[in-house]
């Protein structure tokens, strides 16, 4: 079964080549004939395609029940994050948890939950491990995205994916090119601030100036755009010492990280063939690889060694129009193919070889003015080649359907129902109903109102993990389950914007790894936990007319979230929170703009979070305080300076695990894009 299967996942890869290829030779084709369309789509992740004089333009859908956010190019090139979680938690204020700097295991968390209870997807496929439940936040190369779509909450029936309990983030890095060549690319440097240390010994050590070059980054990206047809490319290369100061406080010493090296690489590739009546063949493709020294814990000398393989490659049909006006369809085949090759200091090395195929099909029709139908399907095949877990597999998908009906203009109600499958664990069919309100109130103001169901099946990891000496998984878990509600309110009038919500989310059955009698940590669904919270943005974009400044635009970001931990006995009464996970995250930013660049002062405040369920160890509240400018040089150059941390906290996201004090990142990117001819010329 596993030659089998990996024959079918290099089949996959050669058709992509093969259609790569072969793409050119069939790009002569009539240009689209229809003079408009206006249609949801699978390749622009549900925005409008609209026609005028002036070509396709892309607008945002303004109806929706559910709270949306979304991270363009311009703030990912402005931002200049090392990483996705640095990015996310910087432009949308979202909680993160690593295990160390650049390359460590990361966690975002959204309403409670963490990387494994959030839906991460690329280019509308889900992207999460069936292995372990995470996404690999580091293998993602930001200069290949051309925006991130992030949906609030476990209400989503736009995609209709399993495990998003806490929320979606679709990372969309397919987009049409301008015609003509365009390349562009950048180097950048991460300095550590250097100074005085004690070793584990205790003996003094002298600044290290190197940590000045702490790390470097190279991108380059390339773009072709033609009539019919565009191409994409875009590569990188990483190293990153992970070289900082901080304080051990266990004995109240400051101290150097070392044995954290990181070296990585990637590039991703994309072709469009634009086909009739708006219809587009789109194919695309990334890898990956990290060669990564892993600290066994926060404070010690002992390392170990890991190494990251991937590669995905996709193949997607999108048609606004499926053979008349008023239906569409998308359709998408991908292939993953994953190592991760783990050399702990002591025990014997592991590998773990993991392939996932996956189909989607989606499609929508527009039967009235007032009513759209949605449904589709997807399905996923993963196979896991483990010498801790041996060969391990298993078959997950679902069907659904979703109605979008406005009985008024000023309403909008969604009805969706999913039934899903799993192979392994309860394997029996679950449906997975929402529903969502719109009341468009006025012209800036709209009332969301969302219940849903929450759903997430075990990973192999808490299935088969072996029986060792301290660590084993266990065959019988359940799945994990929940409800949840949340109500919202966005005003926007001019300048000003508000967009708040009140949410609340039940879940049981969470799977939570403890030692048992005997000393063996085994995971069991002993997880309930109850979730009430609010959150919100408030933001002004003020106009300056006179003086060099074009625009001054300040903002604020709040969540305040009580979470209970319902299981060992606990009540409400209790008042035990969920690990990791503050009540109070406050951001803001000053964003002052001018013609040729721009100035963002940026601030994150986490309030003290426990590290444990039984919440006897606190880590501190700690505030991070964050500056960058961005100056166009010329028509093709842009230089940038960051300030990461600059009051210098000493901080950890993970008990026992530092992050780096302040930091300077400079650099320089060029853009080269060709000249666009104005109408009339």
């Amino acid at each position: 079964m596993r030659s089998v299967f990996k024959r079918a996942g290099t089949l996959l890869s050669a058709c992509v080549l093969a259609l790569y290829c072969a793409a050119p030779l069939f790009s002569q084709t009539d240009e689209a004939g229809p003079d408009s369309a206006t249609a949801d789509s699978f390749y622009d992740e549900g925005i409008l395609l609209m026609e005028d004089d002036q070509g396709i333009t892309v607008v945002e859908t303004p109806e929706t029940t559910q709270k949306k956010k979304l991270v363009t190019r311009e703030e990912i090139a402005r931002v200049q994050a090392p990483d996705l979680a640095t990015l996310l938690q910087e432009t949308l204020n979202l909680g993160v948890t690593r295990y160390g700097a650049y390359g460590n295991q990361t966690d975002i968390n959204m309403r409670g939950f963490d990387s494994e209870r959030v839906a991460f997807l690329i280019n509308g496929v889900p992207a999460n491990s069936p292995m372990a439940g995470e996404f690999e936040i580091s293998q993602i190369d930001l200069n290949a995205i051309d925006r991130i779509e992030v949906i609030y909450g476990g209400s989503d029936s736009k995609y209709n994916v399993t495990g998003a309990l806490g929320g979606v983030i679709n990372i969309i890095t397919i987009k049409d090119q301008k015609p003509g060549l365009s390349l562009g690319g950048g180097v950048t440097n991460t300095s550590a601030l250097p100074g005085g240390y004690y070793e584990k010994n205790n003996q003094r050590g002298d600044p290290h100036w190197e940590d000045m070059a702490d790390a470097q980054k190279v991108t380059l990206s390339g773009a072709y755009g033609a009539e019919t047809f565009s191409v994409t490319g875009n590569i990188f290369a990483n190293r990153a010492g992970n070289h900082f100061i901080y304080k051990d406080v266990i004995f109240n010493k400051i101290r150097r990280k070392t044995n954290n090296e990181v070296w990585d690489l990637g590039g991703s590739a994309s072709f469009i063939w634009n086909l009739p009546d708006l219809s587009k063949l789109i194919l695309s493709a990334d890898g990956y690889y990290g060669d990564k020294n892993i600290p066994t814990g926060g404070y010690s000398e002992i390392k170990g060694k890991q190494k990251d393989f991937s590669t995905r490659q996709n193949i997607m049909l999108d048609m606004p129009r499926a053979f008349r006006d008023d239906l569409a369809t998308e359709a998408s085949l991908s292939h993953t193919w994953k190592t991760l090759t783990y050399e702990p200091p002591t025990d014997a090395s592991s590998l773990h070889d993991e392939h996932i195929i996956t189909a989607i099909n989606r499609w929508s029709w527009y039967p009235l003015s007032w009513l759209a139908l949605k449904g589709g399907g997807d399905y996923r095949y993963s196979g896991l080649d483990s010498t801790d877990m041996n060969w391990r597999d298993q078959h997950d998908g679902g069907l659904y359907l979703t109605f979008e009906i406005k009985p008024v203009e000023q309403f909008l109600i969604v009805p969706s129902i999913k039934a899903i499958f799993n192979s392994n664990g309860a394997s029996q069919v679950v449906p997975m109903p929402k529903l969502g309100f719109a009341w468009f109130a006025t012209e800036y103001l709209t009332i969301r109102n969302n219940y849903f169901r929450s759903f997430k099946n075990p990973d192999f990891e808490d299935l088969y993990w072996p029986a060792q000496t301290d660590v084993a998984g266990n065959p019988d878990l359940k799945p994990e389950d929940g409800w949840g509600v949340d109500l919202g309110a966005a005003y926007q009038y001019k300048i000003f914007s508000l967009d708040t919500t009140l949410f609340a989310q039940y879940t049981s059955d969470s799977i939570h790894w403890a030692p048992g009698s005997d000393g063996t940590w085994r995971p069991s669904n002993v997880g309930e936990a109850a979730f009430f919270g609010l959150d919100g943005k408030i933001s002004v974009a003020i106009p300056l007319p006179k003086g060099p400044f074009i625009k001054i635009i300040p903002s604020l970001t709040y969540q305040y979230m009580l979470s209970y931990m319902l299981s060992y006995g606990y009540d409400f009464s209790s008042e035990k929170r969920i690990p990791y996970m503050p009540d109070h995250t406050v951001g803001f930013s000053l964003d002052l703009l001018w013609k040729t660049g721009s100035f963002l002062i940026s601030g994150h405040f986490e309030s003290e979070r426990y590290t444990d369920t039984a919440n006897i160890t606190v880590l501190d509240s700690h505030f991070l305080l964050n500056a960058n400018i961005n100056q166009k040089i010329g028509d093709n150059l842009t230089a940038f300076a960051v300030f990461r941390n600059l009051l210098n906290a000493s901080y950890q996201s993970l008990s026992e695990y530092p992050m780096p004090g302040i930091t300077m990142t400079l650099g320089m990117r060029f853009n080269i894009e060709p000249k666009q001819e104005k109408p009339g010329e």
